[in-house]
């Protein structure tokens, strides 16, 4: 028989995108899958929507996930977005499902972590003491101060010619509301937002920046959220000078995190090599995919 798919209400509306669900469920009313629509209402992101969809393994192969992606996707349509990306590990069941539903694939993404506790704060000290002529780090633990805030906001675009491979992600746009808005989510759920950033001495612009999420307890593991050096500022080691500032505030503030966590895409030969020179240890690969409208 086939599963009863139920449209939910989620409360989950951020500033940037909003949220559809849907519940797959048996003739018994018992939950077995559920998938999740985000559509994203940034400008230079209005075409873009993002799948999640899960099932339990008992009740895969019957038929519950094309269901729950069918109503997922004729959502996608009537809200006229031009592409839906979703995610799935190399070599899971999601994976094949994807491939087989449709979805190519455009991304590979390499994660990583850092066992703090194997960190060689020693090695890290050299880097950051390292001097680099026209630029020195600057950090702060939360929201950005108001006197940085413009040109915080200025230096994400940064990010704008980060790999994506084949991925029609479109621009994120970035001001001053939205990253005190990213700090305050951060806050609001409990966690530690730490930023470390690269300031041009000649006018005081930051040139870059790296941004580092920990758990509220000090525990588990920290999740990088982003690394980037603004074009005209690249070639002189900003990068791996901010990571390691970030790894060793890390390192000395909460002695009872395990680690740090990273994910970049495998086309990302830069960004892989400061991390892999800084000690990170791929973990897995995950794989993006996309469905064309």
């Amino acid at each position: 028989m086939s599963p009863r798919i139920t449209p939910l209400t989620d409360p989950a509306h951020g500033p940037n995108s909003r949220r559809l669900a849907w519940l797959a469920s048996d003739a018994d009313s018992i939950p077995v899958g559920t998938a999740f629509l985000r559509l994203f209402n940034s400008p230079g992101q209005e075409h873009l929507a993002e799948l999640t969809v899960g099932v339990h393994p008992a009740e895969r192969r019957k038929c519950v996930g094309s269901q729950l992606v069918d109503a997922a996707v004729a959502a996608a349509r009537a809200d006229a977005r031009r592409c839906v990306i979703a995610q799935a590990e190399a070599g899971s069941p999601g994976d094949h499902f994807l491939s087989a539903r449709g979805f190519r694939k455009v991304l590979t993404l390499r994660f990583s972590r850092l066992p703090l506790a194997q960190a060689d704060t020693t090695s890290l000290a050299r880097i950051v003491e390292r001097p680099h002529p026209g630029y020195r780090l600057l950090s702060w633990h939360g929201t950005v101060p108001d006197g940085l805030a413009e040109t915080f906001a200025d230096s994400r675009r940064a990010m704008d010619d980060m790999p994506m491979d084949d991925t029609d992600y479109g621009t994120v746009a970035w001001d001053v509301d939205r990253v005190r808005a990213a700090a305050k989510a951060v806050e609001q759920r409990g966690d530690h937002l730490h930023t470390v950033v690269a300031v041009d001495v000649s006018d005081d612009s930051i040139a870059g920046f790296t941004e580092l999420v920990v758990p509220g307890d000090g525990r588990g593991d920290g999740q990088h959220y982003g690394t980037g050096v603004l074009p005209e500022h690249r070639g002189h080691g900003l990068g791996r000078w901010m990571k390691a500032e970030s790894i060793r505030d890390a390192h000395g503030r909460y002695p009872d995190l395990g680690g740090l966590l990273t994910d970049i895409a495998e086309s990302n030969t830069p960004m892989r090599q400061i991390n892999d020179s800084l000690g990170y240890v791929p973990t897995h690969t995950t794989l993006q995919y996309q469905l064309d409208l």
